[in-house]
């Protein structure tokens, strides 16, 4: 049986909102495993990256407002926050596509702390199918949907070459499968109801190279001082 992850969005809860919680978990976590048992609004926002005032305004989502002179309780956050994102129980997630990436992510060692359990792994290269990966054998693909269903699989993740990868959704969406973490550098078409994260680290890369070259543009007086210049000479 796939059980779904829970959905925040329902109760009320921006997706901006969502998208931050997992960032306050990381910094409460740390905190805790320092000893620490109470924080300011102040001191998580500066560990989290975020300024307090949004920071106190998810929170409040959540019911949670601290407590004035002491902050917020740090283990009773971190369940908060582990209960709303649905890290509280136990989800089974397959991995396919078991490449250089796709081995990464089935020997990641961080999941298991955070509510995910890498169930099963698939692969279509006979020379892969059969290898044993962190305590489990690649599963042919041609197996895809009954060992999803057998294993109550409820993410699939997809590390595969772009031309694969739709089809791949296509199927464990058949399946029942409404939670999709895309590797592939390709945009998968799902009906609604089906939550796609797309990760791709070539356009994070895109975006930082843009930024390092305004930056060594400013420094150099290049193409970006120059426009300021050519503004400020027209005004």
């Amino acid at each position: 049986m796939i059980r779904r992850l829970p959905q925040s969005r329902d109760r009320g809860i921006p997706e901006a909102t969502v998208a931050r919680l997992p960032l306050y978990l990381r910094a409460l976590t740390g905190m805790a495993e320092r000893g620490v048992a109470t924080v300011s609004s102040e001191d998580l926002a500066l560990a989290a990256g975020v300024n307090s005032a949004k920071l106190r305004k998810d929170l409040s989502h959540l019911g949670s407002y601290g407590t004035r002179g002491v902050g917020y309780d740090v283990e009773y956050l971190i369940y908060q926050i582990s209960r709303e994102l649905g890290l509280t129980q136990d989800w089974a997630v397959a991995i396919v596509g078991i490449g250089n990436l796709g081995r990464a992510l089935a020997n990641y060692g961080g999941f298991v702390s955070r509510g995910f359990r890498v169930a099963a792994l698939f692969d279509a290269n006979p020379e892969v199918v059969g290898d044993h990966i962190a305590g489990l054998n690649v599963e042919h693909i041609d197996e895809l949907e009954a060992v999803i269903e057998r294993r109550g699989v409820s993410i699939v993740v997809i590390a595969t070459p772009a031309a694969a990868a739709q089809q791949i959704c296509d199927r464990v969406i058949a399946v029942g499968v409404t939670s999709i973490l895309n590797f592939a550098p390709t945009v998968l078409s799902v009906p609604e109801g089906v939550d796609v994260r797309k990760v791709d680290l070539s356009i994070e890369l895109q975006i930082l190279a843009f930024h390092e070259q305004r930056k060594g543009d400013r420094e150099s007086g290049g193409p970006v001082m120059a426009e300021g210049l050519q503004q400020g000479a027209s005004a």
